[in-house]
């Protein structure tokens, strides 16, 4: 079960803005990641509660931040209920879309977990609803995903094998790239890994 924190910061200017404590493992039902989110000074500001099915589908989400609150799962594409601070209102959101999104690394694993792409393959367009800071707005966006390379790196614990993906926005055209080993994301815009007390979790192929 990994372990550790991220810090999450503005990719333009690179102001920080989070650190992202966090846990996650594979279990009979897929995959969870648990998290809680501080400001660098040590408020809490929220929290991330995602579990995949087998097939790299959520299962549950769960997203506090500013006082606002999702809840969602796959149902008819993507289903959520958006709750406002002063939890009077909720709106329900439904979207023909495959997955969630948003600034948690959580995500990008997610997004692996359900393309399940190798290095030959073709590059695979994804449609996500992606919940933004600071009040968990839904936005949904289409994105295109390729896995660049495959490699295993030597460490004192055996050999590691980092993925390296680039991502296309799909509105925009604008790409970046994502480094992520297990369930545990390396590198990737606005997120690095600063402290990891356990080795990543290694998923079993689908067959």
């Amino acid at each position: 079960m990994p372990r550790g924190r991220y810090s999450l910061h503005d990719p333009h200017d690179h102001t920080p803005l989070s650190h992202e404590h966090f846990h996650c493992a594979p279990g009979p039902s897929g995959w969870r990641y648990v998290s809680q989110l501080t400001t660098p000074t040590g408020d809490h500001t929220g929290s991330v509660d995602l579990t995949l099915d087998e097939l790299g589908r959520p299962l549950r989400l769960e997203l506090h931040a500013s006082a606002w609150q999702v809840r969602g799962a796959a149902l008819d594409g993507v289903t959520w209920v958006r709750t406002d601070p002063t939890g009077t209102h909720a709106t329900e959101g439904n979207v023909p879309a495959h997955a969630f999104s948003g600034t948690s690394p959580a995500f990008l694993i997610a997004t692996t977990r359900l393309l399940r792409l190798t290095p030959s393959a073709p590059a695979t367009r994804v449609r996500l609803v992606t919940f933004t800071d600071p009040v968990l707005a839904p936005r949904t966006e289409d994105q295109s995903w390729a896995l660049l390379k495959r490699e295993a790196h030597a460490t004192d614990n055996g050999p590691l094998t980092v993925d390296e993906y680039q991502v296309t926005a799909l509105d925009t055209g604008e790409q970046h790239t994502v480094h992520i080993t297990g369930d545990v994301v390396l590198a990737a815009p606005g997120i690095e890994l600063e402290d990891l007390d356990t080795p990543p979790s290694s998923f079993p192929d689908r067959t």
